[in-house]
């Protein structure tokens, strides 16, 4: 059968419309309701410590509600209650991510491929022991932080000497990492972002643990249509990479999907690759509005995706040495009227109250004036949304003297 053939302006239109930047902003105060809106539209939250402006999960929230109570996130993934059922659970899924407890099943099925964590499996093969001991002790005293389990194993005195860095983990944190990523430790709760591990059983409805272990195959289908709802458009590496499924059983996966209609093959001119949607995908004739973009935001994480896309090459610079970054420590592209019109380097200084901007810059092409009056409201609702007083613009890049004009 042949396949469609598409713009690249649709396409992205269409990828844009699966990320919910088609979707009416809510009229009124942010609710749970519009939350869950948001996550049947990008499925993953993806977690990162980074705490410059705002942690990572919080802000693709923002950028498709506008100002909302992160509190309604923080219950939605730590908290439950029988009014109010936690919606969210962690796994390694992109990267470690809040997904919808119901998927939980799809990441523990053997569908997704082992993550880093594999390469504990010989400290584990060594310490069988340790693994009893650390899920014992999780059980007993869960939620609980990975250095609680040090000192209650006597992990801390016998492997982590005085002085040793993060990135040398005692046995007792490999461990729990490893446990985590095998889904055998979850997040029951976090303390000021640290990770609390407890049991899943304590975490998940039984309905959910009851469906452990799915079915591999059936699962990874699953989730390649999960990808799809979410991506819009995408190649079968796009689709692969959203929930970080292994070449050959994702590749199955597409194909058995195409035949059966449950996906639909279409080419996107100038696409190297053939791509794929769900039947029925929405087009917009337009997209308007105007969204900043964290770092880790979905639309953006695939950053080759980005460039094809957009046309817009973007790297985060956090490990590249300050005298070396083009644009910035943690710089924030800006969504206008569905193109990447510019980026931030944005910094939320809590003791002086300021959302701070070193660097503003613009696309080739873009008119400076709209993008700046643009880009001041939305750096303004932001700052007002973290409880910071004003915006401060720097002096680095093309556009930070309009953007230091427009915001004032």
């Amino acid at each position: 059968m042949t396949s469609e053939t598409i713009g690249a302006p649709a396409a992205r239109r269409a990828v844009l419309a699966a990320q919910g930047f088609a979707d009416p902003l809510p009229s009124g105060p942010v609710t749970r309701r519009h939350l869950q809106r948001v996550l049947d539209r990008v499925r993953l939250l993806q977690l990162d410590s980074v705490n410059v402006a705002v942690r990572a999960h919080y802000m693709p929230v923002f950028s498709r509600l506008g100002p909302y109570a992160r509190g309604l996130l923080d219950e939605a993934a730590w908290a439950h209650s029988a009014r109010r059922p936690r919606l969210l659970v962690e796994h390694w899924a992109h990267e470690a991510s809040l997904l919808p407890v119901a998927d939980w099943p799809l990441l523990a099925s053997g569908a997704k491929r082992a993550g880093w964590w594999r390469h504990y499996g010989p400290l584990i093969e060594a310490n069988p022991g340790l693994v009893d001991d650390v899920l014992a002790a999780v059980k007993e005293i869960g939620p609980v932080g990975a250095g609680e389990l040090e000192a209650v194993l006597g992990g801390a005195s016998r492997t982590r000497p005085p002085g040793a860095t993060w990135w040398e983990r005692s046995d007792v944190k490999r461990i729990c990492e490893y446990l985590f990523g095998t889904g055998l430790l979850t997040t029951g709760a976090r303390r000021h972002f640290q990770r609390l591990y407890d049991l899943p059983e304590r975490v998940l409805p039984p309905e959910v643990l009851a469906a452990v272990p799915a079915d591999p195959e059936q699962s990874a289908r699953t989730l390649v249509l999960r990808s799809a709802s979410a991506l819009g458009v995408a190649t079968e590496p796009d689709l692969r990479d959203y929930y970080r499924l292994g070449p050959a059983r994702s590749r199955q996966a597409v194909t058995e999907l195409v035949d059966a209609g449950a996906l639909e093959a279409v080419t996107v001119r100038g696409w190297r690759h053939p791509a794929y949607r769900l039947p029925g995908a929405r087009t917009p004739r337009r997209i308007t509005g105007r969204a900043l973009l964290c770092p880790f935001d979905p639309l953006i994480w695939e950053r080759h995706r980005t460039e094809r896309l957009f046309g817009f090459r973007y790297r985060i610079e956090i490990y590249v040495p300050e005298a070396r970054r083009e644009y910035g420590y943690y710089v924030f592209p800006f969504l206008l009227d569905g193109e990447l019109v510019a980026r931030v380097d944005l910094k939320a200084d809590r003791a002086a109250g300021v959302l701070r901007v070193p660097g503003a810059f613009a696309e080739p092409g873009v008119d400076i004036v709209r993008v700046s009056g643009e880009l001041a409201v939305a750096l303004r609702e932001m700052a007002g949304w973290l409880e910071l007083d004003a915006v401060v613009v720097g002096d680095r890049g093309d556009l930070a003297a309009p953007l230091a004009v427009a915001v004032r």
